[in-house]
């Protein structure tokens, strides 16, 4: 690699600060262009406004989503991972449609809508809806591409494409139309994972998660340093899938790399062996002082001043 041209260290960073809807939708539509330039964002802008509407509140007969692991951030990496992803099929020979295009956006923006609380569904955070959160982020999306008058022919294949990030299922359980269908669905549930673990934060977020899933009665971790202990085992077991399930597709992420920064690496490969390296320094030691190598966000102190809702 000539590291004089190679990306800086701020630009690596960069890849995987998406707190920012604006600046997120940026980036995405600007690797869509190197796909097509000549697509039509309109459908995917629709769908992007209204889920930022439902994350912060403001979309109508629904709560702010309030879990703290599952929050917006964590929809915009999956999303920018599937994208960049997406993209790197494309340039490695598998050439992508707009209406893939699409498809791939709506399913990564909605993968998680499912901890949406309706108005009423008050206590808790949403976390109550854990195992059941994909199967309804797959009703709303049906509800609300009808009540869009989305195209005909969207939402049969957007099922199983958005159910290829449920946990709960093996991706050959699942009932694809087609070949295609069943590629874009390799493509999400790979961003799913790699997305969420190549965040700068994963570590420190997973305390959010622990309290997720303590509110949803679900798991048996002993406490959140258990669920750290735990995770090594997550992260191999998650490998295999990548590989197995899904066929090793996160290997098209270096042909993004290439093609956008010039350089074979595929980062947020990088990014996840960085942080589960960084893991194992952190179940190293006991559970009095591995807060104090958890330094990023301000996530650990945070988690002091919460405890979880009663449902």
């Amino acid at each position: 690699m000539d590291l004089k041209n190679s990306p800086s260290s701020e630009e690596i960073t960069s890849l995987f600060a998406n707190s920012d809807p604006d600046e997120a939708w940026t980036k995405a539509l600007s690797i869509v262009k190197r796909i097509n330039p000549d697509y039509d964002p309109t459908l995917a802008r629709t769908v992007f406004d209204d889920v930022i509407r439902i994350f912060r509140g403001e979309y109508p007969g629904y709560c702010t989503i309030k879990t703290l692991y599952h929050n917006l951030p964590h929809t915009l990496d999956v999303f920018l991972c599937a994208v960049r992803l997406l993209h790197g099929v494309h340039v490695s020979g598998t050439r992508v449609t707009d209406d893939e295009i699409t498809m791939v956006m709506i399913a990564t923006l909605m993968h998680d809508i499912g901890y949406a609380q309706l108005l009423g569904e008050d206590s808790g955070t949403g976390a109550q809806f854990t195992l059941s959160h994909v199967r309804r982020g797959v009703e709303f999306m049906r509800r609300y591409l009808a009540d869009k008058q989305f195209p005909p022919g969207f939402a049969d294949p957007l099922e199983p494409i958005i159910l290829s990030t449920d946990p709960s299922l093996t991706f050959p359980q699942l009932d694809f139309p087609d070949e295609r269908a069943r590629l874009l669905g390799k493509i999400v549930g790979t961003a799913d994972l790699t997305g969420q673990m190549a965040n700068r934060t994963y570590l420190e977020k997973l305390l959010f998660l622990y309290l997720e899933f303590k509110e949803a009665n679900f798991g048996n971790f002993q406490n959140a340093h258990d669920m750290l202990c735990q995770t090594k085992k997550f992260y191999d077991k998650t490998l295999k899938k990548l590989d197995e399930e899904y066929d090793g597709i996160y290997a098209k992420l270096t042909f993004h790399f290439k093609d956008t920064l010039g350089v074979d690496n595929n980062y947020y490969l990088e990014s996840i062996e960085k942080n589960i390296a960084y893991l194992s320094k952190v179940i190293s030691l006991d559970e009095a002082e591995y807060l104090s190598v958890l330094k990023r966000g301000g996530i650990v102190e945070k988690t002091q001043t919460l405890r979880v809702p009663n449902q």
